[in-house]
């Protein structure tokens, strides 16, 4: 009889009462998968594969994600939406995004604003300008052209790669993924991947639960969440790029999921994600003038 291998680490840590978020704390997301989330005495319970049971502090979370083999009772739909908790349901360690459920919000003045700076060319083209300003100080853009500033984009994120590369002495040779063949890439590749599917996913809370749309972007186009690309840029560097090739330093060749969810949670939080995208994305609408 062969053994049986041990399990992997996961990217993201198994739910229990000791690593649940206090009242003080504002929580971006919790990873579920293998159980169901429903109804205990009006506030939301997990039950986890094992018949373990957590109570979630859904009033301080913004996102759920539901991984694989997950199941939510209608009632628990409820109390989320009346907590203002985003549901989505994501692929394995939420390397994939499949959808999410809308929160209702009390009204649509940001959903209106948006449309009205997405639908004018003027004051588009300046929402993108105020986005790439962010990464260009210094520069002047006003008479840069969208096609202009994407390309001197692609240029700096190339250069910030081999950057990383050389400060943490990592070696590296581009930025490849295959969708379905994850553990193919190489073990920076492979944080990158992950840390932007995560990333991908706390936005989207924030947008939703903000009265924004993932689907009216600015600067991408022609993709599933346009405007979550669009402020993912602004953060990528940061929280992801930097992360990844100081992670692989110490990694080496071993992909540790675990190491990687700790380390990015704790940069979310150090850099108050939830509470900066929201000043962002308000500071890149503004009060835009045709």
């Amino acid at each position: 009889m062969n053994p049986v291998p041990p399990k992997a680490p996961r990217l993201f840590v198994k739910i229990t009462r000791e690593n649940l978020p206090q009242i003080k704390d504002r929580y971006p997301y919790i990873y579920l998968e293998h159980g169901r989330v429903e109804v205990d005495d009006s506030s939301i319970k997990w039950v986890d594969s094992e018949g373990g049971t957590v109570k979630l502090p859904v009033a301080v979370l913004a996102c759920l994600l539901l991984g694989p083999g997950t199941s939510i009772t209608h009632e628990a739909i409820k109390v989320l939406a009346a907590a203002n908790c985003t549901v989505m349901w994501v692929g394995e360690d939420s390397l994939l995004y499949y959808a999410n459920g809308i929160s209702p919000t009390a009204n649509t003045k940001n959903l209106l604003r948006q449309l009205k700076a997405a639908s004018d060319p003027k004051m588009s083209i300046e929402v993108a300008r105020r986005m790439f300003a962010r990464r260009f100080p210094g520069i002047d853009l006003s008479k840069k052209t969208l096609a202009e500033m994407m390309g001197m984009e692609g240029v700096r994120v190339r250069q910030l790669y081999f950057q990383k590369a050389k400060r943490y002495n990592v070696e590296w040779h581009g930025r490849k993924f295959q969708p379905g063949a994850f553990s193919q890439s190489d073990t920076t590749n492979r944080i990158l991947t992950a840390c932007n599917a995560a990333l991908y996913g706390i936005l989207c809370s924030v947008v939703h639960s903000s009265g924004f749309s993932p689907y009216i972007g600015f600067i991408h186009s022609g993709c599933p969440l346009p405007f979550i690309y669009d402020l993912a840029d602004l953060y990528k560097a940061e929280l992801c790029i930097d992360l990844a090739f100081s992670l692989s330093a110490q990694l080496g060749n071993h992909y540790d999921k675990s190491t990687v969810s700790t380390a990015f949670r704790n940069r979310v939080l150090e850099m108050d994600l939830l509470g900066t995208a929201v000043d962002d994305i308000n500071a890149m609408l503004g009060d835009l003038k045709c």
